[in-house]
């Protein structure tokens, strides 16, 4: 057992990582000064009581001193503390002043949790080129259900990254659509939580290309386990040929919402924004985990009248775990959706809404 036991441990890291930008260098090596300071002072503490309790014991025949005030003594403990504090104080609030210095940014990025997934909006002073999309799991069901192999980034990656130029300041305005959600990624130093109804600030640059993963780190619900992180860090040219892709294509998703759609086209992508956005509360099936989430298979709002049940996709449903999707989908993608759901699982309503439609409701249109 104590072989197996060693063999065990030759990967054991107990220490905390470093990350790959200046601050999170910064963290760590803050972090180092503390711990050295933490150890010599155990040496020293136990070190002194050990001595005391081995050469002063009673049967050495030690006697206890009678003295019952030391001046020297007491400011000697008084100050050394003091000492110890300052040297730990210095480094410490240098390092969070540059954490909490978030301004003069080259690319904002909100970042808005979301049970269970993460919206990324890369803020432009002109709003037809702000980039956004939704983040979301990607592992397969047949791993998280242990019906195939658990592959190496199992739980930990996502179908849409956030990318980020190297060498460039990177700013995080984080919030949340709907509960308290954390967005922390480890290499980056980056920890803050994001609260409805608040702002909050960090910031990156990252000096190197790569791949860098984290996780929700506030308990957020069910799926808590299931909302990954996945930041691509990328040299500025590849940054810019993503950024405009991006534009480019959200800008032709705008342009098709006034066609005309046949319903095989909003059914293809409605079950593909379902499988991303709603099957994680309605499951893949569409029978849901009632009574929280209701089934949507042959009863409810999925079979009952469309305006009703686009209403509850745009808006949500204030006192439940029903999200609003408004904000977070396009026209066309929230018209297949509720197409989709009217016409799956066998509900076969025959009837379906256009993405021009959904753009009229959203723009304050009668419904």
């Amino acid at each position: 057992m104590l072989l197996g036991g060693n063999a065990a441990m030759a990967d054991w890291a107990v220490n905390m990582t470093q990350g790959v930008t200046e601050i999170s260098r910064q963290v760590y090596d803050l972090h180092m000064i503390i711990f050295i300071l933490c150890v010599v002072i155990g040496i020293v503490v136990f070190g002194a009581m050990m001595v005391s309790m081995i050469l002063h014991r009673k049967s050495r025949g030690a006697v206890p001193a009678t003295f019952h005030e030391n001046t020297k003594l007491e400011y000697l403990w008084t100050v050394i503390p003091i000492v110890i504090l300052v040297v730990m104080a210095l480094p410490a609030t240098s390092t969070l002043q540059d954490m909490y210095d978030a301004g003069e940014s080259d690319i904002d990025i909100e970042v808005r949790g979301i049970q269970w997934k993460w919206q990324y909006t890369y803020l432009n002073d002109d709003p037809a080129k702000e980039v956004r999309f939704v983040s979301s799991l990607s592992t397969p069901r047949d791993e998280i259900e242990n019906r195939a192999t658990k592959n190496e980034f199992y739980l930990v990656e996502v179908d849409e990254p956030m990318v980020i130029p190297i060498n460039k300041r990177v700013r995080f305005l984080i919030t949340s659509e709907d509960v308290i959600h954390a967005w922390w990624v480890p290499a980056f130093a980056v920890k803050k939580d994001a609260i409805p109804g608040f702002i909050h600030e960090s910031w990156t640059i990252v000096d190197e290309p790569g791949i860098y993963r984290g996780q929700c780190a506030e308990l957020c619900g069910k799926d808590h386990g299931f909302m990954p992180i996945e930041v691509h860090a990328v040299s500025e040219e590849d940054y810019e040929i993503w950024l405009a892709e991006k534009q480019e294509a959200a800008r032709v998703v705008y342009e098709t919402i006034g066609k005309e759609w046949t319903f095989e086209e909003l059914m293809a992508t409605g079950e593909t924004v379902y499988q991303q956005s709603c099957a994680a509360c309605h499951q893949l099936n569409g029978e849901g985990i009632p009574p929280v989430f209701p089934s949507l298979k042959g009863q409810g709002l999925a079979v009952g009248p469309i305006a009703a049940h686009t209403d509850i996709i745009l808006n949500g449903k204030a006192g439940t775990a029903m999200q609003a999707f408004g904000t977070q989908l396009n026209p066309a993608q929230l018209a297949a959706v509720i197409t989709y759901e009217r016409n799956a699982w066998g509900n076969n309503l025959g009837d379906h809404i256009q993405p021009s439609r959904i753009n009229e409701i959203l723009s304050g249109g009668a419904q």
